[in-house]
């Protein structure tokens, strides 16, 4: 800032102003009016104006220096706004730039270009992909127009993300890789226990080709899908995926991808927990090895006869920090909801020795059962008002407990079609409800096998992110090498936010963290800074505190935003 003596025929008027550099354009703003020369003469009681000014004009200096200068704006209300001059932008991405950038995305990048010799930038293309896919969730021509809300400006054209995509698909391997090096250098994997589990996601068209078959869709959609198999860590944060295509038999993705990690991530020991539905008898035993073991879980109904036998028996269970055996039919209800109780044998299974563990909770038993009350309250509804709909469509379909016939009692050609509730099914399912098995190959205490279980939650939270906040569904994309890009930038978008997730503590939910960077505007004041425009929460102060810097002044000076992007990328 410096003086600047304006003269006129009436007066000598003397300002404090400032030179700006603003989006490749040099100008100077009035910064402060200090008065005219004669009024500030006899305000000051004699003291020169002039000396009065520079002294007063270096004290702002070094307060802006010192960061804690108080910013005079003026505003007009005769001056309108500049037409299509962008005020708002968005500063809760630099809170994602900062992992991004700990995983080494840019060396990454860097290494890939090299590779290729291509001269736009894929740094920034991807980093814009990856923090659109989080916060502003869109197709490829609009994650290039979102991105300009963010405070650091794109400097690439549409053409370079299609461009990328290509590069960024056959790159894929080599990206999860140095993925998996470099976040070991940043927080500690627990890659000892992996989770497995396949999704798949569709298409808004109807036509097959390529990766877009059509199989069985998780959401029952009469679309071409395509089929993601993701491993994940002990704490939930993803460790490699695979894309295949959409009629893929689930059971045969896994073992390539594991032999990936075990060959490219350098891993050796691992036990590999997944679902009854991809723990095949040929994945099981390839993980029936002196390093790697398996968890998987065993429907009790599927259960030879007498082994589901014993499974029911109500006498026989174990309760963790008890030594005595308790009978599940005498259980208390009230007493005993918190409680899981559990039985345990070995038993040989294709040639394949296994341990089989049994689990029963009352607090589960009682969930099961509301659940299949309301679908037959629903089923019940729908047989009174819209019978021709009663077609079942699933296992777990509520029209299932729907019977159906065309005679009467007397065994006479009814006049029309006859519906009721299936008693005989729901008494049939209510056998099975609160037990959960377990098969693996681990001789450990039951109690800390059935820990590593339970927590496969996280894995369905993975897929649940992915598609609901990070809409990485339905795929608008056609080409096979652009399918596979778009989902290796969700798989680091999914990264990047389980590993800020992991930051902060659990203490806040997906959904109110990512809205929480999604509101973190700031309003640009050309040559000052910019002015929070978010509301400070505890959340907020919990995101400064764990990146280590602060955006929540009354207004963060332009020196000030530039160092903090400095430090998002450090």
């Amino acid at each position: 800032m410096r003086l600047k003596i304006s003269t006129s025929k009436n007066a000598k008027s003397l300002y404090v102003i400032k030179s700006t550099y603003e989006n490749g354009i040099r100008s100077t703003k009035i910064v402060e009016k200090l008065g005219t020369y004669d009024s500030l003469l006899k305000k000051l009681n004699g003291q020169d104006p002039v000396e009065w000014a520079k002294r007063y004009i270096d004290d702002l200096n070094r307060k802006e220096k010192e960061e804690n200068r108080e910013v005079i704006m003026r505003w007009s209300q005769s001056r309108r706004v500049i037409k299509d001059e962008q005020h708002t932008f968005n500063g809760g991405y630099l809170f994602l730039q900062q992992p991004y950038y700990q995983l080494g995305m840019d060396k990454i990048c860097r290494d890939i270009s090299r590779k290729y010799e291509f001269t736009y930038d894929l740094n920034a293309v991807l980093s814009r992909l990856v923090y659109s896919r989080i916060l502003f969730p869109a197709s490829k021509l609009g994650t290039f127009e979102l991105s300009r809300r963010f405070i650091e400006q794109p400097d690439f054209e549409l053409q370079h993300i299609y461009r990328a995509l290509e590069v960024i698909a056959k790159e894929n391997d080599f990206i999860q890789s140095e993925l998996y090096k470099n976040s070991l250098k940043i927080s500690e994997r627990n890659c000892g226990i992996l989770y497995y589990d396949c999704t798949n996601y569709f298409f808004e068209i109807e036509q097959e080709d390529g990766l877009k078959q059509y199989g069985h869709s998780k959401e029952h959609r009469p679309n071409p899908i395509v089929q993601m198999g993701l491993f994940m860590d002990a704490d939930g944060i993803p460790l490699a995926f695979c894309i295949n295509p959409g009629n893929t038999n689930e059971q045969t993705t896994m073992q390539p991808l594991e032999k990936k990690i075990l060959s490219d991530f350098g891993q050796s020991k691992l036990i590999v927990c997944t679902d009854a539905g991809l723990a095949s008898t040929g994945n099981r035993k390839f993980n029936d090895t002196k390093n790697r073991a398996f968890v998987t879980t065993q429907s009790v109904k599927t259960l030879k006869a007498h082994l589901k036998e014993w499974a029911l028996s109500p006498d026989g269970w174990h309760l963790s920090g008890s030594r005595k055996l308790f009978d599940i039919s005498r259980l208390d209800d009230d007493a005993d909801r918190d409680n899981i109780f559990y039985k345990e044998r070995w038993i040989n299974e294709n040639g394949l020795e296994q341990h089989l563990i049994i689990t029963y909770s009352i607090k589960s038993r009682e969930y099961q059962r509301s659940i299949r009350n309301r679908q037959i309250e629903r089923a019940a509804d729908m047989m009174n008002v819209q019978p021709g709909r009663l077609k079942k469509n699933g296992q777990n379909d509520f029209r299932r407990f729907v019977t159906k016939t065309s005679v009467t009692k007397s065994g006479e050609i009814a006049e029309k079609e006859i519906y009721g509730i299936d008693t005989d099914l729901i008494a049939e399912e209510e056998k099975y409800d609160g037990f959960y098995g377990i098969c693996t190959n681990l001789e450990d205490d039951a109690v800390e096998i059935l820990k590593v279980s339970q927590r496969r939650w996280q894995i369905e939270e993975c897929f649940r992110i992915m598609k609901t906040e990070f809409k990485a569904r339905p795929v608008y994309l056609s080409r096979d090498d652009r399918i596979t890009a778009h989902f290796t930038t969700c798989f680091i978008a999914l990264l990047i936010y389980r590993l800020l997730e992991k930051r902060l503590g659990g203490e806040f939910t997906t959904d109110r963290i990512i809205q929480c960077l999604r509101d973190m505007n700031f309003y640009s004041m050309p040559g000052n800074g910019f002015i929070p425009g978010y509301t400070r929460t505890d959340l907020t102060d919990v995101l400064h505190k764990t990146v280590g810097f602060q955006t929540d002044f009354q207004i963060v000076s332009t020196v000030q935003m530039k160092s903090i992007i400095a430090k998002s990328k450090k």
